[in-house]
């Protein structure tokens, strides 16, 4: 496959380069790759009023723009989630602002939000056809005076071209954003936004992506807001900011958020702790450090019905998501469980 065969040349280039170059390249040629495995009803998942071919989903970052989600689609992915997306376009912050840490497997980033802005994203999801599960990341722009309005507009403009909404409250790249993780904030967001869907999108699935770096009193509070807000779903987790002491790269003091295999552990923490405070209606997805079916099957296990990667992608190429359908297959058949259904919450 040409993507994979260029995976190793891409790694080569500055991490930001060789981004842009994927997305480039996955325009031109993903649509001609042929179609990943035919869907295994062993891995099917119903969730959210939908229901996923398999749980194996693309994380926002990789597409913010909305480019190429149905190219995606076809590498594997049983969903794919565009953005994050502001209601104004947004450069984002200086570079350089993209690392690789080749010795940890790992990325930080600290792109704060670069994005073509919602109605860039709206034009590109209404044009495409209506295939698989795409997901809409929203965010606020770094300047905003009134940040809950932010999520309000994005949400209003790009819900009705969107299988799901995520409403990002957790990057770290954005100063200050985080703090609408907080209580009496996450409330209010929550409130005007359910409102919102409401009147524009009434059964729109809604989901908040939090962050891996919150106490345990934290996640009560989130856990209270999120229950008596009635969305519905969880995404755990967004980046970390910690800095492990094993990781060996030079470039791990870098400002920004860490992915990769060094968040797998205390993502994967946060997820277990979280699906001990929330009703088993709430969906839960997985995301942080995934690179095997294994590690996708653990976050399974932990109580979530879907997972997302990424970080793992600039490693191993697009070849990788077939690869976890088939060792997920594999953990399946090791435990005895006849579906992917059966599995989630199992430990």
């Amino acid at each position: 496959m040409i993507l994979d065969s260029a995976t190793a040349l891409l790694r080569l280039l500055p991490a930001e380069t060789a981004h842009k170059a994927t997305i480039f390249l996955t325009r031109i040629f993903g649509g001609l790759a042929p179609a990943a495995l035919p869907p295994d009803p062993r891995l099917a998942v119903r969730v959210l009023g939908k229901t996923f071919s398999n749980p194996i989903g693309l994380a926002a970052g990789f597409d913010k723009n909305a480019v190429v989600p149905n190219q995606m689609l076809r590498f594997g992915f049983g969903f794919v989630e565009c953005g994050t997306v502001t209601p104004r376009p947004q450069k984002g912050n200086p570079r350089p602002r993209l690392f690789r840490l080749e010795e940890d497997r790992a990325v930080i980033n600290r792109m704060g939000f670069n994005n073509d802005g919602m109605a860039e994203a709206a034009v590109r999801l209404a044009r495409r056809p209506r295939r698989g599960i795409v997901g809409i990341n929203i965010g606020a722009n770094k300047d905003s005076t009134d940040r809950i309005a932010d999520y309000k507009t994005a949400f209003g403009i790009l819900a009705p071209y969107a299988d799901y909404v995520t409403v990002n409250v957790s990057s770290p790249n954005t100063p200050g954003l985080r703090g609408l993780q907080g209580r009496d904030e996450l409330t209010r967001l929550l409130a005007v936004l359910t409102a919102r869907r409401a009147e524009v999108a009434p059964t729109m699935p809604l989901l908040l992506k939090i962050a891996p770096d919150l106490d345990m009193q934290a996640l009560d509070d989130i856990a209270a807001v999120v229950t008596a807000s009635a969305i519905e779903g969880l995404i755990v987790s967004n980046t970390t900011v910690a800095r492990p002491s094993a990781l060996k790269s030079p470039l791990a003091k870098e400002a920004g958020g860490l992915s990769g295999t060094p968040l797998f552990e205390p993502s994967t923490h946060i997820l277990r702790e979280v699906k001990k405070r929330v009703s088993p209606a709430l969906t839960l997805i997985g995301v942080g450090g995934i690179s095997s079916g294994a590690h996708a099957y653990a976050k399974l296990r932990a109580g979530a019905s879907l997972v997302q990667l990424y970080t793992a992608l600039a490693y191993e190429g697009p070849g990788l998501v077939v690869r976890l359908q088939r060792e997920l297959l594999q953990c399946l058949e090791r435990d005895g469980f006849r579906t992917i259904a059966e599995a989630i919450g199992a430990g």
